[in-house]
């Protein structure tokens, strides 16, 4: 499977790999892309290798009749199957591999139309129709090692306040207000995750807070899914994190901005999301804390056990 775009895509892609993995048993199957991202499938063993889609042997296989490398060329024919979600508007990608293998090569969408109102789950696996595929399961699930999830066990409630694109997160102030009443909550840890994109935000949301708090940032895809696992529950925006929060089964918050919710939200009962219309600077810190306390009155699910 070839998938580029971000974490949240390839999160949405997820059943795809589930639904391969299901119609060819003890068939090896790999993916090609991004590979800090497609590392998730290696962790759910939903896929057995991983190849990077950045290599500078891949730039030719996107200009028409381009001089291919001899190292993809063999590395494409080794497959009887190659199912891509790439843009590729014009074929010319399909092409160049179609001069290396005679591999079935079935095109994806790269993204659903936001207008037509499908989950983007549902688009994706509309391409293995094309393998008399029809009634898989549309939700992203990531399985993880139990032992190394069970090292993790912890009571923590987990919060993301960034995203891919700063009109999809809820004002820094109001982060801040919610991680200070959060923080005054009598044993109420909390995990602030963060990445690159979120820069020092993350270090000045932590000085807001006057109770436990831990810092999660720029660890590994892999190595927050472990973590995620493990805590109580989860608040974040529409973001590729908060997809894998509900890829990893965790209940959660979702603070929603403009993006088509139908099309967009975590495909997971576990997630309830929260908006003000198409105005996420709009949404009510109040309404929000109420929100989140009483996600902390629910009792725990069966089975959990804190460290």
């Amino acid at each position: 499977m070839i998938r580029g775009g971000a974490i949240g895509d390839f999160i949405l892609t997820l059943p795809v790999l589930a639904a391969l993995r299901a119609q060819f048993p003890g068939v090896p199957l790999e993916v090609l892309g991004y590979a800090h991202i497609a590392q998730l499938a290696l962790a759910g063993e939903l896929a057995d290798n991983v190849r990077s889609i950045e290599s500078r042997s891949m730039a030719s296989f996107f200009a028409r009749d381009g001089s291919l490398s001899e190292e993809m060329c063999d590395y494409f024919d080794q497959f009887a199957l190659i199912v891509s979600f790439l843009y590729d508007p014009d074929e010319i990608f399909r092409e160049n591999v179609a001069r290396c293998t005679r591999a079935q090569f079935i095109q994806g969408a790269h993204r659903p139309d936001d207008s037509a109102g499908i989950h983007a789950t549902d688009v994706f696996l509309k391409a293995l129709e094309r393998l008399a595929i029809f009634d898989a399961d549309p939700t992203p699930r990531l399985f993880l090692n139990s032992e190394n999830v069970a090292a993790l066990q912890s009571d923590f409630v987990a919060l993301h306040p960034g995203s891919g694109g700063p009109r999809k997160n809820w004002p820094e102030e109001r982060w801040g207000n919610l991680i200070e009443a959060l923080s005054g909550e009598r044993d109420v840890p909390l995990l602030l995750i963060g990445g690159e994109a979120e820069g020092d935000r993350v270090q000045r949301l932590a000085a807001r807070s006057c109770g436990r708090v831990e810092i999660a940032q720029n660890l590994s895809l892999p190595e927050l899914a472990q973590r995620l696992s493990r805590c109580r529950f989860f608040v974040g925006h529409d973001s590729g994190i908060t997809h894998l929060a509900a890829a990893v089964g965790l209940p959660g918050l979702v603070l929603w901005g403009e993006s088509a919710e139908a099309v967009w939200r975590p495909r997971s009962e576990k997630m309830s999301i929260l908006r003000a219309g198409n105005n996420l600077a709009g949404l009510d810190g109040g309404e929000v804390l109420e929100r989140v306390k009483q996600l902390l009155r629910e009792p725990l699910p069966r089975g959990w056990r804190i460290s």
